[in-house]
């Protein structure tokens, strides 16, 4: 078996997803315990329990999953499709336990700023930030309001100087990799996320540039958002792990003696309705109840692969350079039998 650093698979022939790599341990670990590891981390000036950020989905994040993320050391991120943001702007009460919020190319300055009182992060949202008008208007902000910009999305690194120039201070990364995203079907534009996550880092380190780096899309679980720390990613960002939980949007709904939520992409038929045109389709989750219990669940598994591989903090994770590259069988032996 060949052992592969970030350089290595960085350098690996095909596109690489998370189910492509698994993480070695290759020294004795000493802690005792996954009580012991600490996965606390700075993310544009805050301080987060776990490096979770929601996506601003319409169907993932309004204000009611912000600000239970935010009171669970998390970052929710207010979605611009729904209400949500009306209400902000009638009751400044909603705004109180909110740090982020994400808005549109063409959302109003004057808007922008009126949202943004009291607020850390501004996210650009867009489903390709490789645009001269993603650059005019993460600009226009930083040039009028002292908050952090968050842009995206991006599968390459090429223009993350740019990006950087125009002020951005975080980068979403991942193209259509999300589970309700059909992106790639309907362009034929990206890559796997561990070779886009890479691609990104590596044109960070070596351009010294000041950027986080988020990993957006393809995450199924605690053991992925092990990976993509350990790949360089600051924070990760969830949707189809959050969707389905009380803190969502819309009715709990019961179908065939199970209780159900809606789920849908940025551009499914139901946002679609609100003039909204781009990539995405629509389904149903299983009801997973209060979103605490995810989020507990995922800070259980990430502090076990990091007692696994003998790092106490975040830092530590992101350090890694122990992998390996699976086959198809070696990947299938892993999953559990029925």
């Amino acid at each position: 078996m060949k052992i592969y650093s970030k350089i290595l698979l960085n350098e690996y022939l095909q596109s690489l997803t998370y189910d492509d790599i698994s993480l070695i341990p290759t020294e004795v670990s000493r802690i005792k315990s996954r009580k012991e590891v600490d996965t606390s981390s700075k993310f544009l000036g805050m301080n987060l329990s776990l490096p979770v950020i929601s996506s601003p989905m319409e169907s993932v994040t309004g204000i009611e999953m912000a600000k239970e993320l935010n009171s669970l050391g998390c970052l929710g991120i207010v979605n611009r499709f729904d209400s949500s943001l009306n209400e902000i702007l009638k009751d400044k009460k909603n705004s109180r336990k909110i740090n982020a919020i994400s808005i549109a190319l063409n959302t109003p300055l004057d808007t922008i700023k009126k949202l943004s009182e009291g607020k850390k992060i501004i996210c650009i949202d867009t489903a390709n930030a490789n645009n001269l008008e993603v650059l005019k208007k993460s600009e226009s902000i930083k040039n009028h309001l002292k908050v952090k910009v968050i842009v995206g999305n991006i599968a390459h690194g090429a223009s993350l100087k740019q990006l950087v120039d125009a002020g951005a201070d975080a980068v979403r990364v991942g193209i259509g990799s999300g589970s309700v995203c059909s992106t790639s079907i309907q362009t034929g534009i990206g890559i796997g996320q561990v070779s886009s996550l890479l691609n990104v880092y590596f044109e960070r380190q070596e351009g010294k540039l000041k950027i986080a780096i988020i990993a957006d899309g393809g995450i199924k679980g605690s053991g992925d958002v092990a990976k993509a720390i350990s790949l360089g990613a600051d924070a990760v960002m969830l949707g189809r792990l959050l969707a389905g939980t009380r803190e969502t949007s819309g009715e709990v709904i019961r179908y065939k003696d199970q209780l159900w939520k809606k789920y849908r992409g940025s551009a499914s038929f139901g946002v679609k309705m609100k003039n909204e045109f781009i990539e995405g389709e629509e389904t149903m989750v299983p009801f997973k109840g209060a979103v605490m219990n995810v989020i507990n669940a995922i800070s259980d598994g990430l502090r076990s692969s990091m007692s696994y591989m003998n790092c106490k903090t975040i830092e530590d994770l992101r350090n890694i350079e122990t992998f390996a590259v699976l086959s198809n069988y070696s990947y299938l032996e892993r999953l559990p039998k029925p």
